[in-house]
């Protein structure tokens, strides 16, 4: 009994024997993740997951701008990440047969579109994790590149938020919202953005600048 009466005063000075007294343990830090193309931001749009910039985008010789060495498409998909802190994924073609030169290109995008072509891509477009994606390209003859509908048809975007952006020289959006609609019915397709070429290539504080607004208008 006496036994008893001691260890009940040493708990007490030490503020009391039950388990909950104790504080708990700090919390192991967390691993830092893998390094991307895009900004390592916190998703602000998304709790589940970051977004994704999924896009297809060429060089070369283009309308209007010329020769230039990065595609209009990933001057913008590269300005969404940077503001969203979306990881980034371009869209190669397997058999890269488009030409660099301009007019040749043309031709090689209006064949396509009139065979209903289904170019392959190269590699596999790892999804899955993302529940947000940005989806973007140059138009070609008012519509998205032919190799795309391969993305949309090969890939499920079931569930996701898609949102589509274009490049273009007076197409504007082209009607890429609609027709992604149409491509990927079980998917929430969100307002698009429209960015002339020639502004991606000569006008970057412009073009940034249209991108935010945007994006504020997402809640990104």
């Amino acid at each position: 009994m006496k036994r008893l009466s001691i260890l009940l005063a040493a708990c007490m000075l030490l503020g009391g024997c039950g388990s909950n007294s104790a504080p708990e343990p700090a919390a192991e830090p967390a691993s830092a993740p893998a390094e991307t193309a895009a900004a390592e931001t916190d998703n602000a749009g998304s709790e589940a997951s970051k977004p994704l910039v999924l896009y297809f985008s060429r060089k070369g010789e283009q309308y209007v701008v010329g020769v230039i060495e990065e595609g209009n498409t990933a001057v913008v998909a590269k300005m969404i990440a940077e503001e969203t802190g979306a990881d980034l994924m371009k869209v190669l073609p397997a058999d890269d047969h488009y030409p660099m030169t301009y007019d040749e290109l043309t031709e090689v995008a209006k064949q396509e579109q009139n065979d209903n072509a289904r170019p392959e891509y190269a590699g596999e477009l790892n999804i899955a994790d993302y529940d947000v994606i940005f989806v973007g390209s140059p138009v070609w003859w008012g519509d998205w590149p032919m190799l795309m509908y391969t993305v949309f048809e090969n890939n499920d975007f079931s569930g996701k938020k898609l949102i589509p952006f274009s490049t273009h020289e007076g197409s504007g959006l082209a009607g890429f919202d609609k027709k992604l609609a149409k491509a990927c019915p079980d998917s929430t397709i969100l307002e698009g953005l429209a960015v002339r070429g020639s502004d991606a290539q000569n006008n970057r504080e412009q073009t940034k600048q249209a991108v935010t607004d945007w994006l504020g208008t997402l809640e990104y």
